[in-house]
């Protein structure tokens, strides 16, 4: 058994899928084949579950995973910790956002600073969990909770979150609204998994009023666009009062404190930060402790 080996089995046991493994590791399907059917050889017991073509992890694999992410975790941890110390701190940084407008110009400031790559992901709240599990990422910048993985994080933004209504529209003249104030108003959402969404429901359920929505985008940086559209009402964050719009709209404060967004840089507890990480995750502090 060598490190190539518990590689090439996380590969396929995270894809469950041989030939999507091999094209991942840029190896031969047989050759990876061949290299798992060895690793069960030595381990003495199946690991996937084969049915045809298809495989699936079974309780063996399930168990000999979860270690296998610690050692490979932990080998690559203490590469990373050799460079840094060597000064070899180039580096790379991957970063998940709910929207990559929240961390553009942070990102801007940052590459014009420091000479880490950084790699960005667009991810819902459950998909940046799983992202630093794997270890894809080491930061997220989140308007949720992240569940299911031992995360240390740094509050960087709390903000009311406001109505937003089309110019004419007859709610525009108003200073503030309430969650009842909306029956029946057409919304403009995000997916689920997205704050937006998420928040959306929380307070239109907890005000017993139905949220009808005529719009569920991929792109929360759009909404904007598409409510002054007139295509309906939607929630937007503060930050965003002041940014220039293609399409007039008005701006209503809502009548329900718990109507924020609160923002947050999450990272791992459990592994180690590489230097280019902790330049990054600094740096995001103190983009949005500067004043405007």
């Amino acid at each position: 058994m060598d490190l190539l080996a518990l590689r090439y089995f996380q590969a396929v046991a995270r894809l469950e899928h041989v030939g999507r493994a091999a094209e991942q590791l840029h190896v031969a399907q047989p050759s990876l084949s061949r290299t798992l059917a060895r690793l069960e050889t030595d381990l003495g017991v199946p690991l996937f579950d084969r049915q045809g073509r298809r495989i699936r992890l079974n309780q063996f694999g399930t168990a000999f995973l979860s270690r296998v992410d610690r050692i490979l975790a932990e080998v690559d941890n203490a590469r990373q910790e050799l460079a840094d110390t060597a000064g070899l701190d180039r580096g790379t940084v991957g970063v998940a956002a709910e929207t990559l407008l929240t961390v553009t110009e942070l990102l801007q400031s940052f590459v014009a600073e420091h000479p880490a790559d950084v790699r960005l992901f667009q991810s819902s709240a459950s998909t940046m969990a799983e992202q630093l599990r794997n270890g894809d990422v080491q930061l997220c910048v989140a308007s949720q909770p992240l569940s299911g993985v031992d995360v240390s994080s740094k509050v960087v933004l709390d903000e009311p979150v406001m109505l937003c209504v089309p110019a004419g529209h007859h709610l525009a003249s108003r200073q503030s609204v309430s969650i009842s104030d909306l029956a029946g108003e057409p919304f403009v959402t995000t997916r689920r998994g997205c704050w937006p969404r998420e928040l959306a429901e929380r307070l239109f359920g907890k005000a017993g009023v139905d949220l009808h929505i005529v719009c569920e985008s991929d792109e929360p940086g759009v909404m904007g666009d598409l409510i002054g559209a007139g295509l309906g009402v939607g929630f937007m964050p503060g930050m965003c009062r002041g940014a220039r719009s293609r399409t007039p709209m008005a701006w209503l404060e809502v009548d329900d404190p718990d109507c924020r967004r609160v923002l947050s840089v999450v990272w791992r507890d459990d592994t180690y930060l590489s230097a280019a990480a902790r330049r990054f995750r600094d740096h995001t502090i103190e983009h949005f402790a500067s004043p405007a």
